[in-house]
This record gives C-alpha cells, sequence and structure tokens, in this order.
C-alpha cells in the first residue's frame, strides 16, 4: 500500500495545537452553545431549569456534567422542528431518519452549519490519506440520509472530484470504479464485501483497482474485516465516524498513518464517556458510553446527547485531539443471552477467523422452550461448499464463538450467495422472540 501520510503544512492548525489551546477554544464555544441552546430552545430552557443549572454555571469543561443529556426520543417527542435554535427560514437543508422504529428524527443545518460539515469532512478525507485533485466514488446513499450528501460537499470542499453513484446496482458500481479509476470509495464496510464479491463474479482481481483508500463508515466493523479488505484491494481501509442527530459522518476519523482510533474534531464536538447504567462520566480510557455536545451548530444545537455507541477515549497520537476507539457496539444493539453480553461485532470477529466462511453473516434471535437462543446464518466460500466442509465449518465457528464470547449458538451454513446482502447498513440481528 502506498505511503498516504499527510503534509503537516496541510493540515488545518488546531489539528496539531497544543491541548491547552484545544481546551480553551471548547470552553469559549460551550459557552455560547450552552446559552444559544437555552435562549432558543424551549426544551433545552425548561431541561435546564428543572435540573436547576443555567449556561452562565459553566466556568470550567468539568462543569458540562452538570447538565442533564438528550436523548434519541426528545428529536421523536419535538417532531419535526421543536429543537431548531433558529427560525425555520434559516434552515437550508433538512435530513432525516427512516423512522423504522418510530417516528422520523429531523434534523436541521443552517448555511454556516453546512459550511462547518463540509469542512470537517474535508479534513476527514485528508486524514485518511486523500488530496486534492483526487477521484472519489461516492456510494454512501442520497436522500435525507445524511451519509451521501455530507461525503458528497466534503469531497468538492477537499478539492477532489467526486462520482456521485450512492448505494445499489452492484454491478454498475465495480464498471464505473473499472472506468472512471477514482482513488478513493466512501461505503458502508458491509456494502464493500458486495462490490468485493461482484469483483470476483466478473473475473477481476481487486488488486488491480485504481482503488487506493476506503473510507468506511454508518456501522460498526471490526479490525478483522480492516484487513480482509485491505489484502483483496491492496489499499487502506480507514474508520469515519458520525451520527445526523451531532452533524452526520465526519464527526471523528482515523488517520491513515497510524489507524489508532478515531481522532474527535474536538474544536466542534465535545466527547464524554459515561457509565450506561448511573450516567456518571468516567475517566479517559475506561469504557462506556460517548456522548457528545456540539460546540458551533447553529440550527440544531445537542447538548449532552447520549449516542448509545459503546467506546472509550483515548489520548491523540498522529493528531493533538482525543481518539475514541473503534466502535464495539451500541447498549441499545446489545444482545443479553442467558446472562451474557454479545455484539454483533464479536460474531463478526469470530467468523472472519474461521476458514471456508465468507464475512457475510446475520443473526437471528429465537424461543427455545423458555430460554433465548441465538442462530447465525453464515455462507461458504465457493470453495468450500460441499457438505463435509460447510459441517466443519459450522463446528468451528460454534466452537469458537463458545470459547471467546461464551454462548452457544447454532450456526446455519448456506450456499455461497444465501445470506441477505445490504446495499446500505446491514441488518446484522433478526429478532424473531415475539413470533415464536
Amino acid at each position: 500500500m502506498k505511503d498516504l501520510t499527510p503534509n503537516k503544512a496541510d493540515l488545518d492548525p488546531i489539528e496539531v495545537a497544543s491541548i491547552d489551546e484545544i481546551r480553551a477554544t471548547q470552553l469559549e464555544r460551550m459557552k455560547w452553545s450552552l446559552r444559544h441552546a437555552y435562549d432558543n430552545v424551549p426544551m433545552y430552557k425548561q431541561r435546564f431549569d428543572e435540573a436547576g443549572i443555567h449556561p452562565d454555571d459553566l466556568k470550567s469543561l468539568a462543569d458540562l456534567s452538570k447538565f442533564p443529556f438528550t436523548y434519541k426520543n426528545d428529536l421523536r417527542d419535538n417532531y419535526p422542528f421543536g429543537l431548531f435554535a433558529v427560525p425555520r427560514e434559516q434552515i437550508i437543508r433538512l435530513h432525516a431518519s427512516s423512522g423504522t422504529t418510530g417516528k422520523a428524527t429531523v434534523v436541521g443545518y443552517t448555511e454556516g452549519d453546512i459550511n462547518n460539515w463540509a469542512d470537517l469532512l474535508a479534513r476527514s478525507l485528508r486524514a485518511s490519506g486523500l488530496r486534492r485533485g483526487n477521484m472519489v466514488h461516492n456510494a454512501y446513499g442520497y436522500g435525507l440520509f445524511t451519509g451521501g450528501l455530507g461525503a458528497h460537499y466534503g469531497i468538492e470542499r477537499l478539492g477532489a472530484t467526486v462520482v456521485p453513484m450512492g448505494g445499489g446496482q452492484t454491478k454498475k458500481q465495480v464498471g464505473l470504479i473499472n472506468d472512471f479509476k477514482p482513488d478513493g470509495i466512501m461505503v458502508t464496510p458491509s456494502y464493500m464485501l458486495n462490490i468485493l464479491e461482484e469483483f470476483h463474479k466478473q473475473g477481476l482481481d481487486p488488486r488491480d483497482s485504481s482503488l487506493s483508500v476506503g473510507v468506511f463508515g454508518a456501522e460498526p466493523w471490526t479490525n478483522a474485516m480492516r484487513l480482509e479488505v485491505e489484502k483483496a484491494f491492496d489499499m487502506h481501509a480507514v474508520d469515519i465516524y458520525g451520527l445526523s442527530e451531532i452533524m452526520g459522518p465526519g464527526v471523528a476519523n482515523e488517520c491513515v498513518e497510524t489507524k489508532d482510533g478515531l481522532h474527535v474534531w474536538e474544536d466542534h464536538f465535545y466527547p464524554e464517556i459515561i457509565d450506561p447504567k448511573t450516567g456518571e462520566v468516567v475517566p479517559d480510557g475506561e469504557m462506556g458510553e460517548l456522548v457528545f455536545t456540539t460546540l458551533t451548530k447553529e440550527g440544531l444545537p445537542m447538548i449532552r446527547y447520549r449516542t448509545r455507541d459503546l467506546t472509550r477515549l483515548l489520548p491523540g497520537t498522529a493528531r493533538s485531539m482525543r481518539r475514541m476507539e473503534k466502535i464495539t457496539g451500541r447498549s441499545d444493539d446489545m444482545i443479553i443471552l442467558r446472562g451474557v453480553n454479545v455484539f454483533p461485532t464479536q460474531i463478526e470477529e469470530q467468523l472472519m477467523a474461521t476458514g471456508g466462511l465468507s464475512p457475510h453473516f446475520q443473526i437471528e434471535l429465537y424461543k427455545s422452550g423458555r430460554m433465548d437462543a441465538l442462530r447465525v446464518y453464515v455462507e461458504a466460500n465457493s470453495d468450500a461448499a460441499d457438505e463435509l466442509s460447510k459441517t466443519a465449518s459450522a463446528r468451528m465457528l460454534s466452537k469458537r464463538i463458545k470459547d471467546m464470547v461464551g454462548v452457544s449458538t447454532e450456526i446455519v451454513v448456506g450456499d455461497p450467495g444465501e445470506v441477505a446482502r445490504s446495499e446500505g447498513k446491514a441488518q446484522r440481528v433478526i429478532d424473531n422472540r415475539d413470533k415464536e
């Protein structure tokens, strides 16, 4: 793989500023953000007043822990525009979640918000190893999902050429990659596996492609998958993080020269890690739930937003700003099976270490008598699709999950192509317990 380490002179000065300068910037911006939310969003005024706290009470960054949390349901309860801090006429773009678990969560951006978002996406892409003049194939979904347009504006802000492909049409995706010869691709990691599969179907060697960087986000993925993709394409696979409530993609990003966690762009977002059960802030280095406070958002300020993502904060390395460890899962995606906490990424990790199986999988929760049970659907590689090989792979994967995760599972090994494919975020867990 190419050495794509950026020149320090090309970085934003704040990326390599002293910790004291970063903390001073955060405190100044946090005071503004708390006041902006309190003065312009009725929910925040009510919450702060009920908690007996006022924006003027923030004297240090540690004082943020005195302020109440914001939850995803708050966006649904104030649907559609009740949390906007500016008149609707100043909102120049709307995005929204699919609303599959209730009302959609609607987010809005001012012109200033869109400019900041583009700048931070460009910063993220530069950290990933991409440069002005490169071409980037954008396979994130366009529309109400923040991924497609967020990436699009960032690629253009970087000064690169964007290929606005969007999701789906996998055969066409591979055709355009071969014809246009982009330097990078932005896509969900699960869909990148579909693209890899299509390369093989077309008899193409992915290592001969022009791709030198893949920027993957929107769902948890393991380092084992990173190695699989990097080996297959001879390219760097870099993690990007974001969520629509805070901004969209580009809240944090790995640096291509280290790939040791995602640097949080702390000049715009203040991270905390809390104990998911007590809500108490835990020290840097301890695992817990990630909480964000926006520092510059005009349209939709978020104060102590509980992301449900599980990670820990670490000191900066390639940049001065703190890193967040690769997301291991979400507190609301965690499966508790007979007292054992199980995350889909743990299943993926064991799958990637088991021979004879492709990386595609899906987990089913079901009832076995009165007990919850777990079944994992996987598929054989094309060169190990005979029944003896499938049986051996199933036994090996079941043993690895039992030994490493601590739960017994039923493994169903299908033929190549049998596991449902995703054109965006993968649906890893199907809960059929109420259907038994």
